[in-house]
């Protein structure tokens, strides 16, 4: 169990955290359809015990006060695979960030029906947290089938950057775990571009199954399931912190 702060009732209107505005954003929008009634009271009644933004906007190690094993999630989208690793680890703290508000609420929402205690929140930028940690904490980070940002003048909003990943390889501890997952080829080798450049991280693949076949406790997501019908394969890599 992990304690939680306490910070003001988070609405629709509440505007996420960025640290830099003049890094460019590597999230499309940040908030969808209006929140429920039961959404509402949910982020304003249970929200505040798992978020953990008031260490964040302090410029405090938002990792304090978790013990053990830490997992972090960047961009959790509706939170299934977040929930069902958070379920099914329950002695690991795991970190779900997600600047889309709607998909936060979804987090709450499954954390409070599940009655998880080891979930924390953040809903923002994930350089804001990655900033304040210290070296070597996390003992695993997934990075699921990220926004590909398709268009060539977009690729510089690509979560996976060369300064990103070396933040990352900062903030795992050796031998901890990067997984990477995406249906869009082309980023498919531009992240393994970036991340081979960095060498800090080892990848022994023996056969194509090693990053075609879903390992089993990765579950299968409706976005996963949307991709397969929308005939696009998932690709999915483990790496090594060395």
């Amino acid at each position: 169990m992990v304690r939680g702060f306490m910070t003001p009732p988070m609405t629709s209107e509440t505007p996420i955290h960025f640290r830099d505005k003049d890094k460019f954003r590597t999230f499309g929008r940040a908030k969808g359809k209006t929140l429920s009634p039961a959404q509402t009271a949910l982020m304003e009644q249970v929200f505040p015990k798992m978020d953990i933004s008031p260490a964040v906007s302090a410029g405090l190690n938002p990792l304090d006060d978790m013990t053990g094993d830490i997992w972090l999630e960047i961009g959790f989208g509706a939170a299934e695979h977040l929930l069902w690793q958070a379920g099914r680890n329950p002695d690991v703290t795991v970190l779900g960030v997600e600047p889309f508000l709607n998909g936060v609420a979804k987090a709450v929402k499954g954390a409070q029906d599940q009655g998880l205690e080891n979930l924390r929140l953040y809903r923002g930028d994930v350089r804001d947290v990655l900033t304040l940690v210290p070296n070597e904490s996390f003992d695993r980070i997934f990075i699921l089938f990220p926004d590909p940002w398709p268009k060539k003048r977009h690729h510089k909003r690509r979560l996976i950057q060369d300064e990103f990943i070396a933040d990352l390889h900062r903030a795992l501890k050796p031998g901890g775990e990067l997984r990477f997952g995406s249906d869009i080829i082309h980023y498919v080798d531009w992240a393994l571009t970036r991340i081979s450049r960095h060498g800090g991280f080892d990848w022994s693949p023996k056969r194509q199954s090693d990053w075609r076949m879903r390992p089993d406790d990765w579950p299968e997501t409706r976005y996963l399931q949307k991709a397969i019908r929308e005939g696009r394969s998932g690709h999915f890599f483990s790496f090594k912190r060395l």
